[in-house]
C-alpha cells in the first residue's frame, strides 16, 4: 500500500523515506526488489530514466542513477548506504510508469484496487 500511495502522490516522499529507513536492512532490500517488480508491471521504459533521476533528488552520478541509466536494476544488492537513494529513485520511476499506465489504460476506471486508493491524509484529522 505504501509504495502505491507514494507512486500516486497520496503520501509525501519524506514520509515514504522515513518509513523505508525504519525498516531492517533485509526488509529494505525486499522493498527494493518489490519496487523493481512494480516498475516492470507498470511498463517502465528507458525513456523514463532522465525524469526519474531529476525528480528523485539524487545526483546522476550516484550509483543507483548510473545503474538505471544502463537499465540495470540490481539496487537491492548495493551496500546499505545506497539503499535509500535507490528507494527514492525507484519510487519515482514507478510513479512515472504507473501514472502513464493509469492515464492510458485505466482512465475510464479499472478493477485494480491499487489504482483506487483513498488519500490516507483525509482520515488523519
Amino acid at each position: 500500500m505504501v509504495l502505491n500511495e507514494l507512486a500516486q502522490g497520496l503520501r509525501p516522499t519524506a514520509e515514504g523515506v522515513e518509513w523505508f529507513e525504519g525498516l531492517s536492512e533485509d526488509d529494505q532490500r525486499k522493498v527494493l526488489h518489490a519496487l523493481v517488480e512494480f516498475c516492470w508491471q507498470a511498463c517502465a521504459c528507458e525513456d523514463d530514466v532522465p525524469e526519474s533521476i531529476a525528480r528523485s533528488g539524487i545526483r546522476p552520478t550516484h550509483t543507483p542513477a548510473v545503474m538505471l541509466t544502463k537499465w540495470r536494476f540490481g539496487m537491492a544488492a548495493l551496500p546499505a548506504y545506497e539503499l535509500t537513494q535507490s528507494f527514492r529513485l525507484l519510487v519515482v520511476l514507478f510513479s512515472i510508469a504507473d501514472t502513464r499506465r493509469r492515464t492510458r489504460h485505466c482512465v475510464d476506471g479499472c478493477g485494480h484496487e491499487w489504482h483506487n486508493l483513498s488519500d490516507p491524509r483525509r482520515g488523519a484529522s
